[in-house]
C-alpha cells in the first residue's frame, strides 16, 4: 500500500470527493502529493501505469521517490500535469541518483497583497536542463525562458498557495517549491454598539468584530479607551473574528470614547505594521440610588388654591441628565428642575379643581431606570369666613350689625361667641360711640377634614364718625412761663375725620405753635382760643398764658459782678506781664573790660572816668 506525505503551503488541503469510480475514494491536488511507491506493486493498475519507472527526485532537503498517483478521479485542471509527471516518472530509469544540481524557485516564500500579480522564475544549475515548468492553481503566463530557466507571470493572487517548479537534468527530474502568503487588510473593523446607559460599578463587555484580514496569525485586535489600551488578542480563525474585553464601568467613563484597532504585523516578513481603527463610540454611565425621591406636598389643600410641590432625589449621576415628571392625577405639572452635584430638585405649582383625594406623583428617570414616589393630597372646599359690617363708617349713635358667615359644615365664632350650629352665621349688634372708632372684630372659622380641624380667621375694623374733641387732660387751661424760655404746647384733639387744631391769641389773632418747641416772649401773654374743627363740627378750649419778665435788681447785681470780674482779670493779666519782663531784665549778661597795668592807679571823677572809658 502507498504511503502519502502531505504538507500545507499557507492554505488548507482541499479534499476532492471522487465521483464515478467506485472504490477510488479521495484525490489530492497533484502539487501536494509525493508518494513512496515501495508497496505500489500490489495495485495492478499502478504497475501497468508505472511500468516499473521510478525516480529519485531531489525535493527540499531530502531525496524521495516521487510518483504522482491518483486515488480517484482528478479535476480537469490536474489531468495535464498529472499525465506529464506520470510519464516522466515512468521514463526515468530505476535507481537513478539525484545530481548535485539544484532547482531554485524565486521569489522564495513571498508575501504579496491580495489581488496582486507575481513574477516567478524557475531555474536549474544544470547546463543541460530541459522541460522546466511551473505547476500552480493560479492563472499563469509564460513570459520567457532560456538556458536552464523559465519565467512565469501569475495574476490575481488572492489566496495562499504553493508553487511547484519541475525540470529535467541529465534525464533526472528535479522539483522545487515556494509558498505564497497573501496578506489583506480587514474589510471591517467595528466596535459593537454600546448600551445607551451603563450602570456604574457593573461589568461592561466590549466586543470588536473584524471581517477579512490575512494572514490571521499576524493579525491582532486591540481594544481602547480613548488612547489607553484595555487589552489585545489574536484575531483568530473565525469569520468574522470577535474579540471581547470586560471592563468595570466607573463615573470617569461617562462621556469617554471607546474603539478597537487591528494590527497586521508583517515586520518579520520585511514589511511593516499596518493598523486599522474602528469608529469611536461614546459611553454614558449613570448611578441611580435605590431610595425613592422625597416628595413634599401639603396634606390638605383647598379647591381652587395653588400650592407648591417639591421633589428631591440625592445620589444621582449625572444629575443634570435625569428626567423628572410631576403629575397631579392625570394632569402633568410644569416643573422647574435644578441640579447641584448629585442632587436633583424639581419644583412646581399645583391646584386641585375638585374635592376629594388627589394623588401627586414624582418620577425620576435616568439610564432607563426610574424611581417614583406617590403622595395623597385631600382637597376640600372651605368657603369663608366672610366678615361684614352693616355700616363700615357709622355715625356716632347709630346701630351697627357685625356678621360672620362661612360655607356648609363650617363652625364660625365672632369675637368669642360661636354660631348656633355649623353652617350658620354669627351676628353682633352695637350702638356706635366714639369709643368704638377703630374697633376690630374677629371671626374664626373651623372645618373638620378627615379628622383634622382646619382654622381660618378674618378681621374687620369699624370706623365711627364723630365730632372733634380736645383732650382736656393733655391741654392745660392756664400756663405760667418765663420770658425767653423754650416750651411746647401739648394739646391734642380726637375725631373722625381727624380734626384740625389751632390756638389763636385773643385780639391779635397770633397763632401759637402746637406740638412743636418755641421761644416764649413777653408779648405772648394773653388769652388763647384753641379750636379743633372737622366736617363733623368744632370744639373750642380757652387757654390763659402768663409770661413773666426777669427781676431788675437781680439783673443789676449780675451785671456789677460781671464788671468786677472783668476788671480783676485785666489787673491780674497786666501784673503778670510786668513780672515776666522785670525778671528777664535782671538776668541779662554784662561784659567788664580790664584796666591797663601801665597806667597809675589814681582816683578820678566819675565823669572823667566815663570819658576815658569811652575813648
Amino acid at each position: 500500500m502507498c504511503e502519502t506525505d502531505f504538507w500545507e503551503a499557507g492554505q488548507a488541503r482541499r479534499d476532492l470527493i471522487g465521483e464515478g469510480t467506485p472504490g477510488l475514494g479521495k484525490v489530492w491536488p497533484l502539487d501536494f502529493c509525493i508518494l513512496n511507491c515501495g508497496g505500489c506493486a500490489s495495485f495492478p493498475w499502478v504497475t501497468r501505469l508505472l511500468s516499473g519507472a521510478q525516480s529519485l527526485i531531489k525535493a527540499t532537503s531530502s531525496y524521495r521517490l516521487a510518483t504522482m498517483m491518483p486515488s480517484g478521479p482528478l479535476p480537469r485542471a490536474c489531468w495535464t500535469s498529472f499525465i506529464s509527471l506520470l510519464l516522466v516518472c515512468c521514463l526515468l530509469p530505476p535507481g537513478t541518483q539525484g545530481q548535485e544540481f539544484q532547482l531554485r524557485v524565486e521569489p522564495q516564500n513571498p508575501v504579496v497583497p491580495a489581488g496582486e500579480s507575481l513574477l516567478v522564475n524557475c531555474s536549474i544549475d544544470c547546463p543541460s536542463a530541459e522541460l522546466i515548468s511551473l505547476e500552480t492553481s493560479l492563472l499563469k503566463e509564460s513570459v520567457g525562458s532560456g538556458l536552464s530557466w523559465a519565467a512565469f507571470h501569475l495574476s490575481n493572487v488572492t489566496g495562499d498557495t504553493q508553487l511547484l517548479c519541475s525540470g529535467f537534468c541529465n534525464g533526472s527530474q528535479m522539483i522545487g517549491f515556494s509558498n505564497i502568503t497573501v496578506y489583506r487588510f480587514p474589510e471591517r473593523v467595528e466596535l459593537a454598539p454600546l448600551p445607551p446607559w451603563q450602570p456604574v460599578g457593573r461589568r461592561l463587555i466590549l466586543r470588536c468584530m473584524v471581517s477579512g484580514g490575512a494572514p490571521r496569525d499576524h493579525l491582532t485586535v486591540v481594544l481602547l479607551r480613548e488612547e489607553k489600551e484595555l487589552g489585545r488578542q489574536p484575531a483568530g480563525k473565525g469569520e468574522p473574528a470577535e474579540v471581547t474585553v470586560t471592563v468595570l464601568a466607573t463615573r470617569d467613563d461617562h462621556g469617554a470614547n471607546f474603539s478597537c484597532r487591528t494590527e497586521l504585523d508583517l515586520q518579520s516578513q520585511g514589511l511593516g505594521l499596518y493598523q486599522n481603527s474602528s469608529a469611536p463610540r461614546k459611553l454614558r454611565t449613570f448611578a441611580m440610588p435605590m431610595i425613592p425621591p422625597r416628595l413634599v406636598v401639603p396634606r390638605f389643600s383647598e379647591v381652587g388654591t395653588s400650592w407648591t410641590v417639591d421633589c428631591t432625589l440625592d445620589g444621582l449621576f449625572p444629575a443634570s441628565e435625569a428626567q423628572v415628571q410631576l403629575a397631579l392625577g392625570d394632569q402633568m405639572l410644569n416643573a422647574t428642575v435644578v441640579s447641584h452635584a448629585d442632587t436633583l430638585t424639581a419644583t412646581a405649582r399645583a391646584k386641585a379643581e375638585q374635592e376629594g383625594t388627589q394623588e401627586i406623583v414624582c418620577n425620576v428617570t435616568l439610564g432607563g431606570e426610574s424611581r417614583e414616589t406617590r403622595e395623597n393630597v385631600k382637597a376640600h372646599s372651605f368657603q369663608g369666613p366672610n366678615l361684614t359690617l352693616s355700616e363700615p363708617n357709622a355715625t356716632e349713635g347709630t346701630t351697627v350689625t357685625v356678621t360672620c358667615a362661612a360655607g356648609p359644615r363650617v363652625q364660625v365664632t365672632l369675637d368669642g361667641v360661636p354660631a348656633a350650629a355649623p353652617g350658620q352665621p354669627a351676628h353682633l349688634q352695637l350702638n356706635a360711640t366714639a369709643k368704638d372708632d377703630r374697633r376690630t372684630f374677629f371671626c374664626n372659622a373651623a372645618l373638620e377634614v378627615h379628622g383634622v380641624i382646619l382654622h381660618r380667621n378674618r378681621s374687620v375694623q369699624l370706623r365711627v364718625l364723630y365730632g372733634p374733641k380736645i383732650d382736656r387732660a393733655k391741654c392745660p387751661q392756664r400756663l405760667t412761663w418765663k420770658d425767653r424760655t423754650m416750651h411746647i404746647l401739648q394739646c391734642q384733639a380726637r375725631g373722625n375725620p381727624n380734626p384740625k387744631l389751632q390756638c389763636l391769641q385773643e385780639g391779635s389773632m397770633f397763632k401759637l405753635p402746637v406740638g412743636i418747641p418755641f421761644l416764649v416772649r413777653l408779648n405772648y401773654s394773653g388769652t388763647y382760643y384753641c379750636q379743633a374743627a372737622s366736617s363733623r363740627g368744632t370744639d373750642i378750649l380757652t387757654v390763659m398764658m402768663d409770661v413773666q419778665g426777669r427781676n431788675p435788681i437781680a439783673t443789676t447785681i449780675v451785671s456789677i459782678a460781671l464788671g468786677v470780674l472783668t476788671i480783676l482779670g485785666l489787673v491780674i493779666f497786666v501784673a503778670a506781664l510786668l513780672y515776666v519782663f522785670g525778671v528777664q531784665k535782671r538776668r541779662d549778661i554784662y561784659h567788664v573790660r580790664q584796666s591797663s597795668t601801665r597806667l597809675p592807679l589814681a582816683p578820678k571823677q566819675p565823669d572823667e572816668a566815663v570819658a576815658v572809658e569811652l575813648s
